[in-house]
């Protein structure tokens, strides 16, 4: 059996490393940022130059940034789906839009290459521990296929049905997260406008009613003005665009989204963009005059 591997960024690196340690096959891995080279090789990694050279796997997974460049890696010139062997299969860990995911899964069908969508949850501490969510649609046989390869780097592998259910499961989970966060940035700088203490709002919150994973991972960073923990805002935009096209599509009112969008573009608007979801606190903070930070010792 041969793997190949697409996309080392943050979450595609140690889900490559693990899945290269714990599956006891050969694994080929690329990537447009080839800073991640060095680890992967000397743990045995064979690194390659262009995505032609997976040409030989039986299975591809890819871990890439926005639907654009799932697109552009398996249908550019010289891309996978020209090079793929009939009857391989491509797992895409991506987050993308389910609409993309659709076209994609037709396009692979029409060079004989099977695809299974199958988004991750869990950042990148779960990574790489190898305790990722993995959400999968597709056919039952190709899951079946894949599954272990997929618990290299999950320990909650889901069939959610046919192909797009991964994403959309996925989007369900990621949209409740980002109306946490949006919340968040909305109320605690009210909470110090009027006087309330920071370090003892945030005490409350993480230990009463109105925690949330959200405000476990945000608050503490927050309290320091640490926002580089998390994944850039731009980037999470766009399960706000893909949540938007489907409740458009599909006439379904989703208000309190609409208002949780809002703030993610006030944020954005305000050049916070390349920081992590806790910084949709900034525009709320300017706005008021305070700062939601703990009171230095």
């Amino acid at each position: 059996m041969r793997i190949g591997f697409v996309g080392l960024g943050q979450m595609g690196k140690p889900m490559a490393m693990n899945l290269l340690e714990r599956s006891g096959v050969s694994v080929t891995v690329y990537s447009a940022d080839q800073s991640s080279y060095p680890g992967l090789s000397k743990a045995g990694a064979t690194v390659a130059s262009s995505v032609a050279e997976l040409a030989e796997a039986q299975i591809v997974f890819l871990c890439l940034p926005n639907g654009d460049v799932v697109r552009d890696v398996l249908f550019g010139e010289g891309a996978l789906a020209s090079v793929l062997q009939r009857n391989a299969i491509v797992v895409d860990t991506s987050t993308i839009e389910h609409s993309a995911t659709l076209a994609i899964a037709s396009g692979l069908a029409a060079h004989g290459i099977d695809f299974m969508d199958a988004p991750v949850s869990g950042m990148e501490a779960r990574a790489i521990d190898g305790t990722l969510t993995v959400m999968c649609g597709g056919e039952r046989s190709t899951f079946e296929r894949v599954e272990p390869y997929l618990r290299c780097f999950g320990n909650n592998i889901l069939f959610m049905g046919k192909t797009g259910s991964g994403q959309l499961t996925k989007l369900i989970n990621q949209l409740l997260f980002d109306i946490n966060c949006a919340a968040i940035a909305e109320i605690l700088p009210m909470a110090l406008k009027m006087g309330l203490d920071a370090s003892k709002v945030a005490s409350v919150v993480n230990s009463g009613t109105g925690r949330s994973y959200a405000s476990e991972f945000f608050i503490p960073r927050v309290l320091q003005g640490d926002f580089s923990n998390g994944y850039p805002l731009r980037n999470a935009y766009k399960d706000l665009v893909s949540a938007a096209e489907l409740g458009a599509r599909q006439c379904i009112p989703m208000p309190v989204l609409a208002a949780a969008t809002a703030s993610y573009q006030f944020a954005l608007l305000e050049g916070h963009g390349a920081l992590d979801k806790g910084a949709m606190i900034l525009p709320f903070e300017d706005r008021l005059q305070v700062r939601f930070r703990a009171k230095a010792d």
